[in-house]
């Protein structure tokens, strides 16, 4: 990783929405290196960092510098091209690019972007389409979701799904984002997300940047404001979808979907195709990573827990398919039968139209 004090920084008052500088890319190919948005510093510090070796680039991945299922593949893609650049081993490369695509191994996004990149002759232009690619099926998630979202919409949303997690528009949030544009004026409950708080720290704080009117809440508030305040949908985005509609998001993602189920609330999916794992029937099959004991045993640098203290921390948990109303794709909206319809995704021979 790049040493902090070398990074580059901007402070965030830089990045409101009166001022007229834009927030860097989330990943972006640099020549020699893959930079990206260091997720870690949001929202208080806006840092730029660079990752040139395998080392670097799993490490990225790995400690949640660089996370959002499709922006880990578009990371992952030019990753691998990079070090075929600078690998010249066949045997080494390899090893290498295994590295890379097993940093994280619950969103099917890495994998599968890392495979196609390491199936094409020039590797560069081959991630460079990737990341085009995820600009427009954003793009028609967010149009396709648009008829899901009523005016003045009350919405529940779970960790974060914004441009900074896609490298581009964003799925689940960027479909609140617009429905904002439309002037639909959505208002949008913001779970914290433990135990990492990417909805606090990452989803807020991109509704707060783009003028949507939204509220900050601990996830055990859910069920009260279900009960209380006329919620009209929980809109989420996922990691990975098996070909029976079962689905990993991050942890939450389930409890979240009984209460709506309790409270009659549609709970919609926005997720690329990217993120259906059409060679797994069923979330069963799901791999849940569990992540180090410190993110639940301590809190901002203080211990909150004996160091003794037992913890089971998964970072995502799994929500059976009857629980999910429907899934939002590049394609159309994918309702049940999912057998059915998810199959007829998996068939689908429709490319968006794109320039390479």
């Amino acid at each position: 990783m790049t040493d902090p004090s070398t990074a580059a920084t901007v402070t965030p008052h830089a990045f409101r929405p009166e001022s007229d500088a834009p927030l860097p890319a989330p990943v972006a190919w640099d020549g020699d290196a893959v930079t990206y948005l260091d997720q870690r510093a949001l929202p208080f510090e806006v840092r730029l960092e660079s990752a040139r070796t395998v080392d670097e680039i799993v490490e990225a991945i790995a400690t949640l510098a660089v996370r959002g299922a499709p922006c880990i593949g578009i990371f992952g893609a030019y990753g691998v091209a990079l070090l075929r650049r600078s690998i010249p081993d066949d045997a080494a490369f390899a090893a290498a690019a295994a590295r890379v695509r097993a940093a994280r191994p619950t969103a099917v996004n890495l994998g599968w972007a890392v495979d196609r990149v390491l199936g094409a002759e020039d590797m560069l232009a081959e991630a460079q389409a990737i990341h085009r690619e995820q600009e427009a099926i954003d793009e028609a998630i967010a149009q396709h979701g648009l008829e899901l979202i009523p005016r003045n919409a009350r919405i529940i949303t779970h960790c974060n799904t914004g441009p900074i997690a896609t490298g581009a528009g964003g799925t689940a949030l960027g479909i609140v984002l617009a429905a904002h544009r439309a002037g639909k004026n959505p208002h949008v409950y913001v779970d914290e997300t433990r135990p990492l708080l990417q909805g606090a720290r990452l989803t807020e704080w991109e509704l707060r940047l783009a003028g949507v009117d939204a509220v900050l809440q601990i996830d055990a508030a859910a069920a009260v404001v279900m009960a209380r305040e006329k919620v009209d949908l929980v809109l989420v985005g996922a990691d990975r979808i098996a070909r029976n509609g079962d689905t990993a998001n991050k942890i939450g993602t389930y409890a979240l979907a009984v209460l709506a189920s309790h409270h009659g609330i549609p709970l919609y999916v926005a997720a690329p195709r990217s993120s259906f794992d059409f060679a797994l029937e069923s979330g069963g099959g799901i791999p849940i990573e569990e992540r180090d004991p410190r993110e639940v045993t301590s809190f901002g640098g203080a211990r909150i827990a004996e160091e003794s203290a037992q913890v089971f921390n998964p970072a995502f948990d799994v929500t059976p398919r009857h629980l999910i109303t429907a899934f939002v794709t590049e394609f159309g909206v994918v309702r049940p039968p999912y057998h059915e319809s998810i199959s007829a995704l998996e068939k689908a021979r429709e490319v968006l139209r794109l320039s390479r």
